[in-house]
């Protein structure tokens, strides 16, 4: 007698430039996901603009601390458009931001097994590495073998958390402007790119929920709210 496949209740990705407003989207399909079922956010994002900032705002040492750590990404970032890889510490850095992502999805993993639809504040991705949600480290690039046995980990992680596809991605689409209107506190340039990028992300071929993020809050939020009750409808849920 064979025993019938599991089938696991719906992962649903919420994916977008910051200032697109994937946490206030996320807070509201919370709410909703609970009117079909017990439900979960997870936040799947590597957090190192919240880190930084967060220790930039300490008292006596957080300017300088932050400023370290902001050359450090840039030293890893710029290592992506060369032949050459980071130096040993921020290496050692981004692998540590890496290691926070892996813990946070195995967390959402374990909620998902349980039995709860899961609200996912961003999603690892693959298409473009060095781009934001997706890979530091180049496995090709030259370094020493320490740095570089961290790039491969770093990868091998990212291929193994990728090869869960959502069932559904709601990608808010915002403009430069009003994501800056929104953030801040956030550098123009870094927008601009992760815009041009988020677009272009096809997260293994999953469904994708297209929605224009610079509408009024109601309106993205009424759309969001549609695509996510198709999909839990299309699973078997009910209100």
């Amino acid at each position: 007698m064979t025993s019938k496949p599991v089938i696991q209740p719906p992962l649903i990705a919420i994916i977008g430039c910051d200032g697109s407003g994937k946490s206030t989207v996320s807070e509201e399909l919370l709410v909703c996901a609970k009117g079909y079922g017990p439900a979960a956010t997870a936040h799947l994002g590597k957090q190192q603009g919240n880190t930084g900032r967060s220790i930039a705002n300490l008292p006596l040492v957080g300017k300088f601390l932050g400023r370290i750590i902001e050359r450090k990404a840039a030293t890893v970032r710029k290592s992506r458009t060369t032949d050459k890889a980071p130096d040993t510490f921020p290496a050692i850095v981004m692998y540590a931001f890496t290691l926070k992502r892996l813990r946070r999805f195995r967390r959402m993993l374990a909620l998902r097994d349980k039995g709860l639809i899961i609200i996912a504040d961003r999603y690892p991705q693959l298409d473009f590495p060095g781009a934001f949600d997706s890979t530091d480290m180049s496995v090709t690039a030259q370094g020493n073998r320490f740095v570089n046995w961290l790039a491969q980990r770093e990868q091998a992680a990212f291929e193994w958390m990728t090869s869960y596809r959502p069932d559904l991605v709601i990608r808010l689409n915002v403009d430069v402007d009003t994501a800056f209107a929104r953030k801040p506190d956030h550098r123009r340039e870094s927008l601009k790119r992760k815009i041009e990028y988020v677009p272009r992300f096809t997260f293994n071929g999953a469904p994708i929920a297209e929605i224009d993020a610079a509408q009024p809050l109601p309106e993205v939020l009424a759309a969001a709210k549609s695509a996510l009750t198709q999909t839990l409808t299309e699973h078997g849920y009910q209100p």
